[in-house]
């Protein structure tokens, strides 16, 4: 049964004078939950056999802040083809995993994460993470979804969410009310 790891890159900067968004930055806030997350993800005992990201500035610096966190470098395959990527997108993604992976983890960017979460795992009443996700899946925040069988069986509605955690569930000042 493979597990999927979605994590969001952290607050970008708007300020910055960059002249594309590809090139956006972290903003201090950005940075300080990324690391609170890597620190998490640690703390959980989280390990990944396959990683692939966005090369987008933002997604590279949320890698740096989680990787201080983990206490160990994760290095991933960059694909241009998760920046800005739709649901549909993600998830062909998602089918080219390699079969002996079993824990991937893959970061990116709204919508597209979200909308594979919410597309992968069916609505139900009562499905409390689902519910979270759908209100909001804000920068930094990480979701973890399982299915039977393998990578090529990821489709609408096969999967279970198995955690989401955002930074405000972690440390004070990372919330939107902070």
């Amino acid at each position: 049964m493979p597990s999927l790891t979605l994590l969001r890159h952290a607050k970008s900067s708007w300020d910055d004078p960059v002249t594309r968004d590809f090139d956006r930055p972290l903003n201090p806030r950005g940075r300080r939950a990324a690391t609170v997350i890597g620190t998490w993800m640690r703390r959980e005992g989280l390990s990944f056999d396959h990683l692939t990201a966005s090369p987008a500035v933002r997604v590279i610096e949320t890698l740096e802040g989680v990787s201080e966190g983990y206490g160990t470098a994760l290095e991933p395959a960059w694909d241009r083809r998760i920046y800005l990527a739709s649901a549909a997108t993600l998830l062909d993604l998602v089918h080219e995993i390699p079969a002996e992976a079993q824990h991937a983890l893959m970061i990116g960017h709204n919508p597209g994460l979200e909308d594979l979460v919410l597309m992968l795992v069916p609505d139900r009443t009562g499905d409390s993470l689902r519910d979270a996700v759908e209100l909001k899946y804000p920068t930094a925040a990480l979701a973890t979804l399982t299915w039977d069988g393998g990578w090529g069986d990821a489709a609408t509605g096969v999967a279970r969410l198995e955690r989401f955690v955002r930074p405000r569930d972690l440390a004070e000042g990372l919330g939107p009310d902070d």
